[in-house]
């Protein structure tokens, strides 16, 4: 890039020295380099090492003669930032200054050539005077670590994101061997999703450093370069190999979908089709407007709810729709276009659709691994929180959901009613402002919670948090005979027999003719019998072999 070179009036050690208020002596680093800027910079940003970046120069030694000047040759000079391809003050001097900026360095020995210099020009012991203007700069970067993937900016992208691991990228390419035959490209763009790769391992490690409409060059090493699954790829000319290795990419991306893992196991999966409004979403409890269809793996439509003129309606978490639909809607955004991807194990749903019509969980798709779903959340309306609520209102709320719970319960969908006891609970955690009888009306209440909760957790197999719960009664109500029981029947599943012994002894006690708490008393002893059985066959052998 050839640039005319200003027309000064005096030498560069000159203007160096002069004394102007606008562009004062700058100190850079410690190590003796100072600078003065005669042109400020278009932006904010500089520079890194590693970058290759282009400048304009002339320079001179101190009290004698003019260096190289690249206004001279009639063509910028590039070079790689940090890199030791220059005198460590133009690194340190370059790396300062902003694209457009023109400055006018002071280098001391130690930062150009030392004590050896470089003959003719340079003497030794010599400091030098450059004048320096930064046109631009690609950045580039070791993108890990190692050498394997280096990657050049050759057009910045618009924006802050980048894509994620489960996001789907549209991107444009040229593969090109160390030969320089192109091997394989994508003019149209392709689509692939970012943790599966493509073409090769480099371009997922390369698109989750880019922004939209970025363009970059990727110089590759090692196995960051080798095709995988060219089966998938498809070449005009049916030219790529397997074990072609790519040592340059040029690659764009066009855009990104996002999706999200709403479980952090794969098992829901949505993508954006298009972005919703503003920045809320539904929560527990909140009414939602939706149009949805659910599909087949085939494409073969199985459910449809709601149009545009009279959209479904539903509240969140009441067992209207399948469970991992309405984990999927509550994280979207107010007309945010989905399409959502849902494992057999969120099939499920409480109540019946309607009598004869085809729905997920029917007999006639039970075969299905995965359901697709195409969701539009038209509108919805939040729960009031229960900070919001007067005490009468979190005490209402405290029973509707606590009655809600008992609803899943009887349907067997234990872990959705622990949810519904647990919100339960949250409605009158905080009970400060209540009267006295408000606060014996919900000490009654959060008992009844937690001792559901606890046969919940019994029926999940979380024996532990069944226990808890159930000691959390009994520092209330020490005389409580299910708490009692259960934390008994959970201990007992943890072989904590020496607690569980104390419990159902304390519920005999309490209530002497309970059935059920004798058949499980029986169950203790029949356990403490085999364990002891256990201890004796285990001290035998180890007696027997030491004799």
């Amino acid at each position: 890039m050839a640039v005319s070179p200003p027309l000064p009036s005096q030498s560069l050690e000159a203007e160096f020295e002069a004394q102007n208020s606008e562009s004062p002596l700058l100190q850079i680093g410690n190590d003796g380099l100072t600078k003065r800027v005669i042109r400020k910079g278009l932006t904010w940003q500089t520079p890194f090492f590693g970058d290759e970046v282009e400048v304009n120069f002339r320079g001179q030694v101190e009290n004698g003669a003019s260096l190289e000047s690249s206004y001279d040759k009639g063509s910028s000079f590039r070079f790689k930032l940090g890199q030791c391809e220059v005198i460590k003050g133009w690194d340190e001097g370059v790396g300062s200054m902003k694209k457009g900026e023109r400055a006018i360095f002071k280098m001391p020995p130690n930062l150009a050539y030392g004590e050896v210099g470089s003959p003719p020009l340079v003497p030794p012991n010599a400091t030098l005077i450059f004048e320096i203007e930064l046109l631009s700069w690609n950045t580039i970067r070791d993108l890990n670590g190692d050498g394997g993937i280096i990657k050049k900016i050759l057009k910045e992208g618009d924006g802050w994101a980048t894509p994620k691991d489960a996001d789907e990228v549209l991107v444009k390419y040229e593969a090109m061997l160390e030969s320089g035959m192109l091997v394989s490209n994508s003019d149209q763009g392709v689509e692939f999703n970012v943790s599966e790769g493509y073409l090769c391992p480099a371009m997922s490690v390369a698109v989750k450093t880019m922004r939209k409409g970025e363009v970059a060059e990727l110089a590759l090493k090692f196995s960051y370069g080798i095709i995988q699954n060219p089966d998938r790829i498809k070449e005009p000319d049916g030219f790529l190999q397997p074990d072609f290795k790519i040592i340059t990419i040029k690659l764009e991306l066009v855009s990104w979908k996002i999706v999200t893992d709403v479980t952090g196991d794969k098992k829901i999966l949505k993508k954006i089709k298009k972005s919703g409004e503003g920045f809320d979403r539904p929560n527990e409890g909140s009414h939602v407007k939706v149009i949805y269809s659910c599909k087949q793996k085939d494409g073969t439509i199985i459910q449809k709810k709601g149009s545009e003129e009279e959209p479904f309606e539903f509240t969140i978490q009441e067992g209207q729709v399948p469970e991992g639909l309405e984990r999927a809607i509550m994280t979207m955004k107010k007309a945010e276009q989905a399409l959502v991807t849902i494992s057999a194990d969120y099939f499920s749903d409480n109540n019946s659709q309607g009598e004869g019509e085809d729905t997920p969980n029917n007999n006639n798709n039970s075969n299905n691994k995965v359901l697709y779903y195409e969701v539009e959340l038209v509108d919805f309306v939040k729960e009031k929180p229960f900070w919001k609520m007067d005490n009468q209102e979190k005490l209402e709320a405290c029973e509707k959901k606590k009655h809600d719970g008992n609803l899943m319960f009887k349907a067997e969908n234990f872990r959705r009613a622990s949810m519904e006891y647990e919100k339960a609970v949250k409605c009158i955690e905080f009970d400060h402002s209540f009267s006295e009888d408000e606060k014996s009306h919900a000490d009654t209440l959060r008992l009844s919670c937690n001792l559901n909760n606890a046969a919940c957790k019994l029926k999940l197999g979380d024996y532990t948090e069944a226990s808890r719960l159930c000691t959390k009664v009994l520092e209330k109500d020490p005389l409580n005979v299910k708490a009692l029981y259960r934390r008994c029947q959970a201990y007992l599943k943890t072989s904590d027999l020496e607690k569980a012994e104390v419990d159902i002894k304390r519920a005999l006690i309490i209530d002497p003719n309970n059935r059920d708490i004798k058949v499980e008393y029986k169950e203790l002893k029949l356990k403490q019998k085999e364990y002891n059985n256990y201890e004796s066959n285990i001290f035998g052998t180890m007696f027997s072999r030491m004799s």
